[in-house]
């Protein structure tokens, strides 16, 4: 049986929002901003992204990622690439 999750990111503070706001985010596991978690897909999680919609964005996916897959999407490429298009546009001007 494949269960989906629900994966909330923490776009925006709860800062000068009632306690309440803050106590939904700290249930579902948002400290800081741009955090991301995996909830299970239930009624409960969902009433809880509901209280705080304006704050979070959320997305279903079929598997949680682990931290260390998150850190490895996060991590750019390694080593560098030369853009060949500048050296193109070059060679046209000092063909003029």
């Amino acid at each position: 049986m494949s269960t989906n999750y629900f994966r909330i990111t923490l776009l925006r503070s709860a800062i000068g929002l009632p306690t309440k706001v803050g106590g939904v985010l700290r249930a579902l596991g948002l400290r800081k901003r741009m955090a991301t978690v995996y909830h299970p897909v239930t009624p409960a999680t969902a009433g809880q992204i509901f209280a705080v919609k304006e704050l979070v964005e959320v997305q279903e996916v079929d598997k949680a990622l682990t931290p260390k897959e998150m850190k490895d999407l996060r991590r750019p490429e390694t080593g560098y690439y030369v853009e060949t298009r500048v050296q193109d546009l070059r060679a046209a001007n000092k063909a003029q």
